[in-house]
């Protein structure tokens, strides 16, 4: 796999958009320590990989991985307290994906008032 769209966000984190399984050995070689799943599962249909997928192939190259789905339009409080909580537990670097990148990159400026 080509290396996927990457923005960082902070010294330690980066977002990108919708990942597939063999991403995860790339995003292992590129230094990251962590990743964050924001898509619900067949958000985008059939052919779009779940999370249980994505987990084996994070946990399969050494990465640590949190699944934390959240709808496109709206980042509740609690989800956004939960994304702050991730930033802080996990391993860093994190990367965090979703559809586009744009929904994780909402929810780290809304956890980190940047």
């Amino acid at each position: 796999m080509s290396a996927p769209a990457v923005q960082q966000l902070s010294a330690d984190v980066c977002v990108a958009p919708q990942l597939d399984p063999t991403a995860m050995a790339w995003a292992a070689q590129a230094g990251f320590k962590s990743v964050i799943n924001n898509r619900p599962d067949f958000e985008g249909g059939p052919t779009q990989p779940t999370n249980a997928a994505m987990e084996s192939a994070a946990k399969a190259v050494g990465l640590h991985y949190a699944y934390l789905p959240v709808a496109p339009s709206v980042q509740t409080p609690e989800e956004i307290a939960a994304f702050s909580r991730l930033l802080s537990e996990l391993p860093k670097p994190i990367l965090a994906f979703c559809r586009s990148g744009t929904r994780s990159g909402k929810l780290f400026r809304a956890a980190t008032g940047g």
